[in-house]
């Protein structure tokens, strides 16, 4: 058997266990230990990350970042890796963005010129565009790991009232709309809420907790329950339809007429009401809420507040004028 193909083989086989004696690979192979160790040595000096271990109950380990086995890809195959890191390059920050360029870096090297020519064209031609956001999401890795670990966490987090200090633990990460988010069960509320990733600081990983076992799959996957039940109907223009069907919390109740316009008659969450009268708010004529009562109010105040702003700087301008 050719050497290369020898080594490809003992990679595999290494890879697959943590620990391992030059004796054990000699036996697996049917080679002579001194001549395991040359290869090994070889394996090393192509990137596999061992540790030996001297002494009668030594042998070698594989260090936690394990290198994988030669795989061989079709053209197709790998333009198709590398548009689909091309579909998260718009994001600020990735949980491990450093090791996914050193990848695709490693990867680039070994693609035929041919098929660096394509890859370099279509970049061109092909986006997965999102909102460029130049948000710090410094902690994208720690919350995913606490998520895959079982821990909850601590953290201090930018809201509405001001900086909080929150307990939760997270289900894991999902990117949206150019923004990372994070669902987290909370202890304090006992159910899971949201939070922007760019808003959590000083977070700081606690112990493992096995009591809620909720995954971010399962959690998206769930049909979300309104704590406060209330109907929710609104009449739309043609671009209201638009603004409303690009939304995601939206987009499946609005029925479209044949003349363009359409309608929402849905059953929401009371709680949600302010989020929802900023948002129909910014729609302006395009959206008429017909229910419920106490969201009309909302937007009414919104307006007031807003006429009022305006109309005391016209009439602080007016006098300096004066």
């Amino acid at each position: 058997m050719a050497k290369s193909r020898r080594l490809v083989d003992m990679l595999m086989f290494i890879n697959t266990k943590r620990t391992f004696t030059a004796k054990e690979l000699a036996e697996e192979f049917g080679l002579s230990v001194r001549t395991v160790q040359r290869y090994l040595l070889d394996l090393s000096e192509l990137g596999l990350p061992l540790y030996s271990e001297k002494g009668r109950s030594g042998g070698y380990k594989v260090l936690k970042n394990r290198i994988l086995p030669p795989i061989l890809f079709t053209e197709e195959e790998a333009i198709s890796i590398f548009f689909a890191y091309q579909a998260l390059q718009y994001y600020h920050d990735l949980p491990f963005d450093a090791e996914i360029h050193a990848a695709l870096q490693k990867f680039y090297v070994y693609l035929s010129e041919e098929t660096k020519k394509k890859v370099d064209k279509m970049s061109a031609h092909i986006a997965f565009w999102n909102p460029k956001r130049n948000l710090d999401t410094p902690y994208l890795k720690e919350l995913l790991e606490a998520s895959l670990a079982g821990k909850y966490i601590e953290f201090l987090y930018d809201s509405k009232a001001g900086q909080t200090r929150k307990q939760v633990k997270p289900l894991g990460i999902y990117a949206h709309n150019g923004l990372w988010y994070c669902p987290a069960y909370s202890y304090d509320k006992q159910k899971v809420l949201l939070f922007r990733a760019d808003r959590i600081h000083s977070l700081k990983v606690l112990e493992k907790d096995k009591n809620i076992s909720l995954t971010l799959k399962e959690w998206l996957e769930t049909e979300p329950v309104n704590s406060q039940p209330i109907s929710l109907k609104v009449t739309l223009t043609h671009e209201g339809v638009r603004q409303c069907k690009g939304v995601p919390w939206l987009e499946n109740h609005v029925k479209v007429a044949r003349d363009g316009n359409g309608y929402i008659d849905t059953i929401t969450d009371g709680n949600e009401l302010s989020y929802m009268a900023s948002f129909f708010y910014t729609l302006g004529t395009h959206a008429f809420i017909e229910e419920p009562r106490e969201l009309i109010e909302k937007i009414c105040c919104h307006a007031e507040e807003t006429l009022r702003r305006y109309k005391n700087e016209v009439g602080t301008k007016g006098t300096k004028d004066e």
